[in-house]
């Protein structure tokens, strides 16, 4: 298809095949076979990220150790027998990350192996009162009857947070009931097995709390002041790369999709604190099992305030993932355009990413300082550039004008005497290119989306007018991606008042120190 002025020519490569050879192992990292240096090296990764997970996997050890003890000497073996496994079982199951978390699990491991205790020694001693014949049939549908009403009971909302419990509930009450139903000591075998499991949940309390004690409410406030930094960098960096990005390197629509962005960091933090709702709510449940401890020294703490802040917060991180999402969209704004505006945006986005920092920075030195001043460069800020917006709106709305249909028409439809004069005078007679006509090129150019060069659409001297009311739209769309990115900044910063009250509440809540700004 060469040779014609405005066709498009494909060129569409021969599968080689090389092409269709899978993938050697090295691009992959597998240099042939399995690498314990690359697998050491991630592991020691992974520790540094978090240094409290080897802690927790050491105390672990250590419990289960002291556990088996019970069982390797001769003495707590002779007293409980083979029931002292259940020590080890206690422990294994009881023991979490958090100690708020393990009091949490031991509550209900107690309640539930207390209840099913007592369950058990009614139902056994019901059973022998009925008779040999009769005691199987009785200790079956009891049976049936514990494990429907508790599997049913740790359905009910109000209850959900005590389903482990009530799973403890059924298997304790049933493996006390069938063992002894066979050891024909009902009441006994329920003691020693309560006395075993009392044992494992003391050395799982013990070792968690005072052998380098992991809190959850340390982890619940650290948590919530890295979602404050997160989502400032992520500001940032969104707001400086619409304004660096001339529009020459754009991702492909595949890793659009599968949000793959590896040179920005900082959404990949902001991602994970939009998806951090249930771990604040599952520190913060935690962190009230826990008792007065390091900088959280008086009973009752407002840990609830810390789950309320972080959903507000969560609404500034959508807008900013909006404002990513609008970074990374198909119809771009102009650069020149996007340049127009370029000290107004920077100012807006650097003092709101400022007064993050500073709400996150009073929360991790449990201080309380007037924003007053902060709050209101902000609104200033928003204000300039919603003023600039007002006073260049028609940097916003301006669009081609579409040619007169006579100049349109005349080329197409020429008069014979002009036709013949056009002939003879040959290329002589062709005026030079305008700088009317060169200008609008150009700005065909940078306004047309997908961009394509004019020669495409148009050819010298001729236009198809049905293309041209396309093309003008295309540019007015293209020109409100400003638009939409300049409205998402700005109801960023009206969501900000929100969260400054919601941080100040959190402050009064919790007694942080004043400290003038």
């Amino acid at each position: 298809m060469k040779g014609k002025k405005g066709n498009i020519e494909i060129d569409i490569p021969l599968a080689t095949k090389s092409n269709n050879q899978p993938a050697s192992g090295k691009e992959f990292g597998y240099n042939n076979g399995f690498s314990c240096k690359a697998w050491l090296q991630s592991v020691l990764e992974f520790c540094k990220e978090d240094s409290n997970r080897v802690i927790f996997a050491l105390k672990v050890g250590l419990a289960v150790l002291l556990a088996s003890l019970l069982i390797l000497f001769r003495a707590p073996y002779e007293i409980f027998g083979t029931n002292i496994i259940w020590s080890i079982i206690t422990v294994a199951i009881m023991f979490e990350y958090t100690v708020g978390a393990t009091f949490n699990r031991g509550f209900n491991r107690a309640l539930g192996s207390l209840l099913a205790g007592i369950l058990a020694i009614m139902v056994g001693q019901l059973a022998l009162f009925a008779g040999r014949v009769a005691e199987p049939f009785m200790i079956g549908i009891s049976i049936f009857v514990v494990g429907t009403a508790t599997s049913f009971l740790k359905m009910w909302p109000s209850l959900v947070p005590y389903e482990y419990g009530f799973r403890v509930i059924l298997f304790t009450f049933c493996l006390i009931t069938v063992s002894g139903y066979r050891m024909g000591s009902p009441i006994r075998t329920a003691m020693n097995r309560l006395y075993s499991i009392a044992m494992g949940g003391f050395v799982a309390v013990i070792v968690n709390v005072l052998v380098c004690p992991i809190w959850a409410g340390e982890q619940l406030h650290k948590e919530l002041v890295k979602s404050f930094d997160s989502v400032a960098d992520s500001l940032e960096e969104c707001v400086k790369k619409y304004l660096e990005d001339d529009g020459s390197d754009h991702p492909e629509f595949s890793k659009t999709v599968m949000d793959e962005f590896p040179d920005e960091p900082a959404y990949r933090k902001c991602r994970a604190t939009l998806n951090s709702s249930a771990k604040l709510e599952s520190l913060a449940i935690s962190a009230k099992w826990e008792p007065p401890h390091g900088r959280f020294r008086h009973f009752f703490y407002p840990w609830s305030e810390y789950v309320k802040v972080g959903a507000v917060l969560r609404y500034c991180g959508y807008e900013v993932m909006a404002l990513h999402g609008v970074l990374h969209s198909e119809i771009q704004a102009p650069y020149n355009l996007r340049i127009a505006f370029h000290s107004e945006i920077q100012d807006v986005a650097s003092q709101a990413a400022e007064l993050m920092r500073s709400l996150g920075k009073d929360i991790s030195s449990m201080k309380r300082t007037l924003k007053t001043s902060l709050l209101k460069r902000v609104h200033s800020s928003a204000e300039k550039l919603q003023g600039a917006l007002d006073r260049h709106s028609y940097l916003l709305t301006s669009h081609i004008d579409t040619p007169e249909k006579p100049s349109i028409s005349k080329p197409l439809d020429p008069k014979p005497d002009e036709s013949s004069s056009e002939q003879n005078s040959g290329p002589a007679a062709q005026q030079p290119e305008t700088y009317h006509e060169m200008m609008r090129k150009q700005s065909r150019r940078l306004y047309s989306w997908p961009s394509r060069e004019v020669d495409a659409f148009e050819e010298e001297g001729t236009v198809n007018t049905d293309f041209l009311p396309r093309m003008n739209a295309l540019e007015s769309t293209a020109s409100f991606s400003l638009a939409t990115f300049t409205s998402l900044l700005i109801e960023f910063v009206a969501r900000l008042d929100h969260l400054v009250e919601a941080v100040e509440d959190l402050s009064k809540m919790a007694k942080f120190k004043s400290e003038a700004l």
